[in-house]
């Protein structure tokens, strides 16, 4: 009985794919970015026309139209001006970030280690939330000028602090330097953005910083810029193709550079004249850049048609922003040795669920990126398709530990899956017997028996306790499935919050209604609200705060849990301030 429970138990660890392990990253990806800039006096020399406040007003308009986080720190030898995180929860706060910077000023001196510790708190003070990533954008024309209460030992001691924080943190710090007069210090810039996973861009002139902040955008997300046919205008409308490849496309950001105004028409593929601004599309513009954001966008060939000035060079760009994952699959195998061919799997996933559109399968390239992390030697070969996922395989070579994930990119994204480790390292080889030992002369092996039998005793409760812990992480890591819809009532007032949408599916195991609120200091009373995964696609609310919910307008006690099913709706009494949350579960 024992031997069979073993084997049982045995099977089941066995079975456990290594997907299990190794999540896919989350979907709709949200940013949490900070804009530094340098104000120093010196930028009016190397920025006359305020291009590097455009640019950043650009990479707010490419930001979603809700979810991303922006802030912005204006610098010199100290903050002159700064602009906390805000979340982007419609046109009225993007307007609200890019008044900002238009009423950014000057100053004198320069220290970039301000810009980038500034940043740095900016992020930590703002908090991290499952599904976001964070980054910093630092502009600045050269070196250092500071003033004499400062050294620049102090300065350096200050950014070396910062940039190891950042690395620590994760945070890549992507740097700009305007180099217009030939000074500036690009070993500095470069290590910066070397030592945080950033990048350094230069440039001689102001003008090429909105296509520099398109492309640390589409960097970030694993996007790229996909350049259009550009033009020198005539006076009248000329037609610019926007291909829309699949229906996994969320948003289609179609930059238009000019320095002087342009007028813009769109052609959906059924040849209907769109409106813009509408629903579902988005128009900014300003005096170096003009943007069209297209959401769910059908699939198709559009027509994009530009009236510039006469002789004025016209470029267009586009990227899109697609809410695509990897999922990939090892062998169940989780022992190997030199030798055996290990085969792997992987698709592709949107909104927690695969994707089935052939088209974004048979245009996308996969690729096996297969590290030995005993030598730092990475191998890549490349997966073929198979209708709805990449498949393919590779050979152990040492008895080596090894990091295998999988890449996979078109011409409008790159998307990588979550990394799994394997080993193929052999075990310890059992300890010779003692010299001189022998069996029992009278053949009794009863003195073994014991030993065997504790031992397999062990090992069942071994492995059952690995089961059992392994029960716990699988149910502290349940994925959601749907999202909430929170809206939140003065009681005084009678004003309610427009309604905010926020997918479940980045959260694991559990989510507090406060991070739905996006912990707001107000609401720190429904961090003891919690929402838990149920069964059936369904949602549990836990109350151990002194709030009150109802549903359906009657009270209902929540302290051992309440399902809510989809459409369900509940109203949340505050206690600390006088208003209430209503929220409702979607599938």
């Amino acid at each position: 009985m024992k031997i069979t429970l073993t084997a049982v138990l045995l099977g089941l660890l066995l079975s456990l794919p290594l997907h299990a392990f190794a999540a896919p990253a989350g979907g709709d990806t949200k940013i949490d970015a900070v804009l530094s800039v340098d104000v120093s006096n010196s930028m009016n020399e190397s920025d006359v026309n305020k291009v590097s406040f455009e640019a950043m007003k650009m990479f707010i308009d490419m930001a979603s139209v809700k979810g991303d986080k922006i802030g912005v720190v204006a610098y010199t030898d100290q903050i002159l001006r700064e602009k906390a995180l805000l979340q982007i929860n419609g046109v009225q706060d993007k307007q609200s970030l890019k008044t900002f910077i238009d009423q950014l000023t000057r100053g004198p001196y320069t220290d970039v280690a301000v810009g980038v510790n500034e940043a740095v708190k900016i992020l930590e003070s703002g908090g991290s939330e499952p599904g976001h990533v964070p980054l910093i954008v630092l502009l600045t024309d050269g070196n250092n000028s500071l003033n004499a209460g400062k050294s620049q030992a102090q300065s350096d001691q200050v950014l070396n602090e910062a940039v190891k924080k950042a690395k620590d943190k994760g945070i890549p710090i992507y740097t700009i330097g305007l180099n217009a007069d030939g000074t500036l210090n690009k070993d500095v810039l470069e290590r910066i953005s070397k030592e945080t996973g950033g990048k350094l861009f230069i440039t001689s002139s102001a003008d090429d910083l909105p296509n520099i902040l398109s492309e640390i955008y589409a960097s970030h997300l694993k996007l790229k810029v996909v350049p259009l046919k550009g033009f020198t205008a005539n006076g009248e409308f000329q037609d610019v193709t926007v291909n829309i490849p699949n229906a996994s496309v969320l948003e289609a950001n179609i930059s238009i550079m000019s320095s002087k105004p342009v007028e813009a028409k769109l052609v959906n593929p059924a040849g209907q004249e769109q409106k813009i601004p509408s629903d579902k599309i988005v128009y900014s513009a300003s005096s170096a850049y003009s943007l069209i954001k297209l959401l769910t966008p059908e699939q198709g060939d559009w027509k994009l048609k530009i009236k510039g000035v006469p002789k004025e060079k016209i470029d267009i760009n586009l990227i899109y922003n697609y809410d695509v994952q990897v999922s990939m699959e090892l062998s169940s195998s989780i022992s190997y040795k030199p030798g055996d061919s290990v085969p792997v799997k992987a698709s592709l996933q949107s909104n927690g669920q695969q994707v089935t559109d052939a088209n974004l399968y048979k245009n996308a390239k996969a690729t096996l990126l297969v590290t030995d992390l005993d030598t730092k030697k990475t191998a890549e070969s490349p997966l073929a398709t198979a209708g709805q996922s990449f498949e393919g395989s590779f050979k152990i070579a040492e008895a080596h530990d090894y990091e295998v994930k999988v890449k996979v990119e078109d011409a409008n994204f790159a998307r990588e899956s979550q990394p799994a480790t394997i080993s193929a390292k052999k075990a310890a080889a059992p300890a010779p017997a003692p010299s001189g030992s022998a069996p029992p002369a009278d053949g009794n092996s009863g003195t073994l028996v014991g030993p065997i039998a504790w031992g397999g005793g062990l090992l069942i409760v071994l492995i059952a306790a690995a089961l059992f812990g392994y029960s716990l992480w699988k149910k502290a890591n349940k994925g959601f499935f749907g999202q909430m819809v929170v809206e939140v009532k003065d009681e005084d007032t009678g004003e309610r919050t427009s309604p905010q949408y926020r997918k479940l599916n980045a959260f694991k195991g559990k989510v507090e209604l406060h991070q739905l609120l996006q912990l707001a200091p107000e609401f720190a009373e429904t961090k003891q609200i919690v929402f838990k995964p149920g069964p059936a696609d369904t949602v549990v609310v836990y109350n151990q705060s002194g709030c009150v919910i109802e549903k359906g307008g009657r009270v209902f006690d929540a302290v051992q849990g309440k399902e809510l099913k989809n459409n369900d709706r509940i109203k949340i009494s505050l206690q600390n301030v006088n208003k209430s949350v209503t929220v409702e579960y979607l599938k």
